[in-house]
């Protein structure tokens, strides 16, 4: 998922926005296919300055300072929160003529988080799991690897495949959640004493990963410097592509399914051609384009037909339906677990 920049460098910017045709997007990294922005803006006029983020809490900080952003990203656990504090904006389906290729099925599911799907339109989704390179872990791990959240969660696992180098996303909603899940019990319906018991299993998992990060294991996946990472599945099929022995796991005990979207920041200087923007990316070819460079699946329905054979029928990429009965999307986080989520997770991620 170009690495992260300030929202800072967003305000320092000088306020031309509505003296020329500029929008500016603000997307996960390495979450776009760098010659969709040149042909959209060879194709318009529009420019686009073109920032990136690494984590949820980076996008809310931009979102919430007075930096101008057009077009965001924002995952769809995070939109009930977003639309209720007015952040986002309605679409105007008019200026959308090509919403008719999204997914109907992600479109209802993000119907439970977004009522009618009036704020976001869906753009990538797809599952975390686990990015095993089999070589390095077996020969660490002494033998077959189960399939299982286990090589994380239990301690005697994650003690004999620390030597080869772990990691774990930073991504508190999605790593309590397979928690959580993995132990029986569900994220959204927790006490927060419930909460900071589970913390223990998270600190006792900590002296075994390398780091805490979900941009730095990226490249140690693709140079083989890690041999299990808690996965977001495109970092797990570009370390393959990259020519590593990673292959990507959804263990048995289930994992969590995200949905990622297009939406309009009710700061934006111009929501006009932050439409055009949107709509250009729901083209199929476009939406195909970003597929095969990012290796995530696209929300858009007809963008398979454009996808090279070899990458339509890969593994892992459109899960089969074996591995769709044990996704689950991730739930946003209730208001009462929201400070204890973020204290354990703050000591947990910073070793403390």
């Amino acid at each position: 998922m170009p690495r992260s920049l300030a929202p800072l460098l967003l305000a320092l910017l000088p306020t031309l926005a509505q003296a020329e045709d500029l929008i500016r997007v603000y997307n996960w990294n390495d979450y776009i296919a760098p010659e969709v922005l040149e042909t959209f803006q060879e194709e318009t006029g529009i420019r686009v300055e073109y920032h990136t983020f690494a984590s949820a809490e980076e996008l809310e900080l931009a979102l919430s300072s007075d930096a101008p952003i057009d077009v965001a990203v924002p995952s769809h656990n995070d939109l009930p929160r977003l639309i209720k504090a007015g952040t986002l904006q309605p679409l105007d389906f008019s200026r959308l003529p090509n919403r008719q290729h999204l997914d109907k099925q992600l479109l209802s599911k993000l119907a439970a988080m977004d009522p009618q799907n009036r704020h976001a339109v869906p753009y990538l989704w797809g599952a975390v799991g686990l990015a095993v390179n089999k070589p390095q872990a077996e020969q660490a791990f002494g033998g077959p690897l189960p399939q299982s959240w286990s090589l994380l969660f239990d301690v005697q696992q994650s003690a004999r495949l620390g030597q080869c180098g772990m990691s774990l996303l930073d991504a508190p909603d999605e790593t309590l959640s397979v928690l959580l899940n993995y132990q029986g019990r569900n994220l959204a319906r927790s006490a927060p004493s419930r909460l900071k018991r589970s913390a223990e299993t998270l600190a006792a998992l900590r002296p075994h990963l390398r780091y805490v990060d979900s941009e730095r294991y990226i490249d140690d996946l693709n140079a083989g410097r890690l041999c299990v990472a808690m996965a977001w599945v495109g970092d797990a099929l570009n370390a393959a592509a990259a020519g590593q022995p990673v292959t990507f796991m959804v263990p048995d005990e289930g994992s969590v399914l995200f949905i990622d979207n297009l939406a309009i920041p009710r700061k934006a200087n111009r929501a006009d051609l932050a439409h055009r923007f949107i709509d250009f990316m729901l083209r199929p070819e476009v939406a195909a384009k970003v597929t095969s460079e990012t290796l995530y699946p696209s929300a858009n329905a007809d963008a398979r037909q454009f996808l090279a054979p070899g990458l339509r029928d890969q593994p892992g990429l459109y899960p089969d339906k074996d591995t769709k009965r044990r996704l689950f999307p991730v739930e946003p986080m209730p208001e009462k677990l929201g400070a204890t989520r973020d204290e354990v997770w703050t000591a947990f991620r910073d070793g403390q």
